[in-house]
């Protein structure tokens, strides 16, 4: 039998670094001498099987062939292995190359969408600045247009002719100013069930009670972008995104602005869902000194902060330290909206969940049964609100061990969705 053809090995290599190339290269090598040993391996064992036949009846004789033609065996069945292991390791080195092929293919996308990017940033800005020599353009016809319409006025009168052909009531209610058509954004609630931003009732209250401070639309624009992306997980484009709007908005308005503090709050929450508390904490109690510095500290927004902050704290389990700033809301949102407010009745969810961390029983009766009498008294005892308190106040009386109250609130809860169900009262 021929000697095996000598395979390299990474033994050979030791104290000398090798290339990727390099690497490879031994590895097809050793593929190509396995695949070599594998066809001397068969063609042995075929000879041996062969004279095993051909001294089949010689006594003895056959015993020592059958051992050599297992020992060739074993090895050969090795060998198949060994095939299969280097075969493997260049289909991965193929593998590996398409890989990095549309890795390169990538990155080049990604470079031709960022000139894209940037040419469209550079489009936008010169169709901004247009946009305002336009409407300069506009104010200087308006202008021109009511000098004309003077003078027209005037010769009417030198020619002797009435004052009935002056402006009439459409030209005059032509020239306005320019209303306000963006819609009005709520401040963030940011309890477990809020959304971060909305155009409710809500956000048009705060407004009317916050001083005339709106959220812009740019900002509500966006935090829907924002809660896109955190949605899907990406926070890699979240994160800069925010970080970026916090940027410009500091150079333009200054630090102490509101809609710094707004931005603070969005970036704040998307480092929430992160699990980010610590950073989280330091952006909302940024946000709040801004807020109470700019807005006072009654404002609608002042509590929606006060709000974030606690519940981030309830979520790290600092349940004593969230419990007065959640009151601390609390008071605001009953000062502004008043003590039958849906809000308030939120406010006070959130209150009694602190409270339930930390045993304070009582208390969680007390808030959750008020808010549960607001949300009835606004909007009926068939409202998801109703039916979300109610569940909570059976929670707390299971845990106090109070079964028949807890089962009293729950017959009422099936009981109301069997009659919604059923379109009939099971009461008589």
């Amino acid at each position: 039998m021929k000697s095996a053809p000598e395979v390299p090995t990474m033994a050979a290599a030791v104290g000398q670094q090798l290339s990727e190339e390099q690497i490879i290269d031994s590895v097809r090598l050793c593929f190509q001498n396995l695949i070599t040993l594998q066809g001397e391996h068969k063609n042995v064992l075929e000879g041996l099987e062969s004279t095993l036949v051909a001294v089949k009846d010689v006594e003895g004789g056959n015993h020592v062939i059958e051992e050599k033609a297992k020992c060739v065996k074993s090895q050969k069945a090795q060998l198949d292995i060994a095939v299969q292991d280097a075969q493997f390791l260049v289909e991965l080195k193929k593998y590996i190359d398409t890989l990095e092929a549309e890795k390169v293919k990538l990155r080049a996308q990604v470079k031709r969408l960022l000139q894209e990017n940037t040419w469209l940033r550079e489009e936008l800005a010169l169709t901004q600045q247009k946009l305002q020599s336009s409407e300069q353009n506009v104010a200087q016809l308006e202008s021109d247009k009511q000098q004309l319409e003077f003078m027209n006025q005037l010769k009417k009168y030198d020619l002797g002719e009435n004052a009935e052909g002056g402006p009439n009531a459409s030209d005059a209610g032509s020239i306005k100013s320019a209303a306000d058509t963006a819609n009005d954004l709520g401040f963030p609630d940011d309890s477990e069930d809020s959304a971060l931003l909305s155009a409710s009732g809500t956000g048009q209250m705060a407004a009317s009670h916050g001083g005339g401070y709106e959220i812009p639309p740019r900002l509500r624009t966006l935090h829907n972008l924002v809660i896109q992306y955190a949605s899907q997980g990406r926070y890699e484009v979240a994160v800069p995104l925010c970080k970026q709007a916090l940027e410009d908005l500091e150079k333009n308005s200054g630090h102490n602005h509101p809609d710094v503090a707004t931005m603070l709050n969005i970036l704040a929450l998307v480092y929430r869902d992160q699990n980010k508390y610590k950073e989280a904490a330091h952006l909302l109690n940024d946000a709040l000194e801004i807020r109470k510095a700019t807005l006072g500290p009654h404002h609608p927004a002042v509590a929606a902060t006060l709000n974030n902050l606690a519940v981030l704290y309830g979520k790290r389990g600092k349940y004593k330290e969230a419990e007065p700033l959640c009151k601390e809301a609390l008071e605001i949102r009953e000062k502004v909206y008043g003590k039958d407010h849906p809000d308030v009745a939120k406010q006070l969810n959130n209150l009694a969940l602190l409270c339930q961390n930390q045993n304070k029983f009582d208390e969680v009766e007390k808030f959750y049964k008020r808010a549960l009498q607001i949300y009835e008294g606004k909007f009926g005892p068939d409202d998801a609100n109703v039916t979300k308190t109610k569940n909570h106040l059976a929670s707390a009386y299971l845990k106090q061990g109070k079964y028949k109250e807890a089962e009293v609130l729950y017959k009422e809860i099936l009981t109301r969705a069997h009659e919604r169900e059923t379109g009939s009262s099971t009461r008589k």
